[in-house]
């Protein structure tokens, strides 16, 4: 069986400590679980330089190393000093390395934040811009949400991008998550079924599609059960598949492979590429 991360921050130092004999390495024990693939989304112009250098190990790589995937976007927690000249920075950024990039984000709506920095208004204008310039390119959006569910749905249904891409550590209900499934987008499931207390969500997750559903961790975030305090890793996945054996039905190869499909689909990963 083969594994992809649909969402790790390797560039940030808790993961890499800005070295790339440690990058290396941890790609290296990546792939000795079986993990072939990492896909790491950049949060702000402040990292869209360290992400896409991440994706120039791939050439060297060989077959004892899991490839790197880039996504450029800005997250709604790093809006304070950005203004519109920042989006179009973006628009440039992607145009100029669309070839090395797989996906728009990560980005999307957060209600804790809105709430703390009177932002919301700015989250939505950052959010439906990227969403926008995703359609433009024609890649997968990498979607942010907290608290944000109705607001997140209403602005997808009206921007309606056919690529659609990946509702970011979903965590809701089951027909909050169809409603998502609805318009063209994969649920990415992390360390978050791993806790006893997220039965809505493990309730969810056990009747969806298998073809809705791709795995991630958010490493060096969200820690899982049992590892709280402790800075999360890529090959923290291994143990986020075996929670996700222990609340589907299907067999653990169909699983792994209907979701590595999955992602092959999404991002138009080709043999090539792989």
């Amino acid at each position: 069986m083969k594994f992809t991360d649909t969402h790790c921050h390797l560039d940030f130092d808790a993961l890499t400590s800005t070295q790339k004999s440690a990058a290396d390495s941890l790609l290296a024990e990546c792939f000795k679980q079986h993990i072939q693939r990492i896909i790491v989304p950049a949060i702000s112009p402040d990292n869209w330089s360290n992400v896409l250098a991440l994706t120039k190990l791939n050439p060297k790589l060989n077959n004892n190393s899991c490839k790197v995937y880039a996504c450029l976007g800005i997250h709604p927690w790093f809006l304070d000093n950005l203004e519109q000249k920042d989006l179009a920075l973006l628009a440039k950024k992607v145009t100029e390395n669309r070839a090395n990039i797989i996906a728009i984000g990560e980005m999307g709506l957060d209600a804790v934040i809105a709430k703390r920095q009177n932002n919301f208004n700015k989250q939505l204008e950052f959010f439906d811009y990227q969403l926008q310039l995703a359609k433009q390119q024609k890649l997968p959006a990498i979607v942010h949400h907290r608290g944000t569910h109705n607001e997140t749905i209403t602005l997808l249904k009206q921007i309606k991008h056919p690529q659609a891409g990946i509702i970011h550590a979903f965590s809701g209900s089951y027909q909050q998550a169809c409603q998502y499934i609805d318009l063209g987008f994969k649920l990415g499931i992390g360390g978050t079924i791993t806790y006893p207390r997220a039965k809505k969500t493990i309730n969810a997750i056990k009747r969806l599609p298998l073809n809705s559903l791709v795995m991630e961790t958010d490493a060096p975030a969200m820690p899982l059960y049992g590892f709280q305090g402790e800075s999360n890793s890529p090959l923290r996945l291994i143990n986020i598949f075996d929670a996700l054996l222990s609340i589907r039905d299907e067999e653990p190869e169909l699983i792994a492979e209907t979701m590595e499909n999955n992602i092959s689909t999404l991002f138009k990963l080709t043999v090539n590429q792989e």
